[in-house]
């Protein structure tokens, strides 16, 4: 849900579809909320559908999953919308938790993004954890050099182009800018902007 305001900002018309409503972050460690079901994901696909629309969709981005079930219904609606829509981009935000916190969602969604979601995806844009995770990894990538390495990795298995959206402790300033990395077949990009206090 964090995505769609931006988006909404840059001009973008958002279909936004909730897999979970919980009452706070699970970084939390205890929360309260429900899960939706798979067939909600379905279900507004097929509404969306049935009034002609879908084959106008020009990307899916798929984020936090509530459940591994969650997860193959998403790429039932990417395959329908690719299918409509062969252009059309799928961008996979893996969200599986922090290199500071670890792994926080719920069993089999983390061995889901791996084993299906980040082949699938034209995009894929993982935290250095979530990097870890998708490449075999149990912890955090540490340097700038393991992190180019495993979104070499991931590149081989499919995606266009993998995002790691934000370094921290594995770049190069060593978690005092935010930095940000892009690897495509055609080369690695490396960006940096400085942390501003707000004290």
């Amino acid at each position: 849900s964090a995505a769609v305001f931006p988006m909404r900002r840059l001009g973008v018309d958002v279909w936004p579809l909730n897999t979970v409503q919980f009452s706070n972050h699970t970084q939390y460690g205890k929360w309260t909320g429900h899960v939706f079901p798979p067939e909600h994901v379905t279900q507004i696909a097929d509404g969306i559908e049935a009034i002609g629309m879908l084959s106008s969709c020009d990307a899916v981005l798929s984020g936090y999953l509530g459940s591994e079930a969650q997860g193959y219904a998403v790429l039932d609606v990417v395959n329908r919308v690719k299918a409509e829509r062969p252009e059309a981009l799928y961008c996979c935000d893996p969200v599986m938790g922090h290199p500071e916190k670890g792994c926080i969602v719920a069993p089999g969604v983390a061995e889901f993004f791996a084993r299906e979601a980040a082949g699938a995806a034209d995009i894929v844009c993982p935290n250095t954890l979530e990097l870890a995770l998708l490449t075999g990894r149990d912890d955090a990538l540490g340097t700038l050099d393991e992190v180019r390495a495993a979104a070499d990795a991931l590149l081989s298995r499919g995606p266009g182009a993998v995002f790691v959206k934000h370094l921290g402790a594995a770049g190069v300033d060593a978690g005092r800018s935010f930095e940000m990395l892009l690897a495509t077949a055609e080369g690695t990009w490396h960006v940096a902007a400085p942390l501003l206090p707000f004290d």
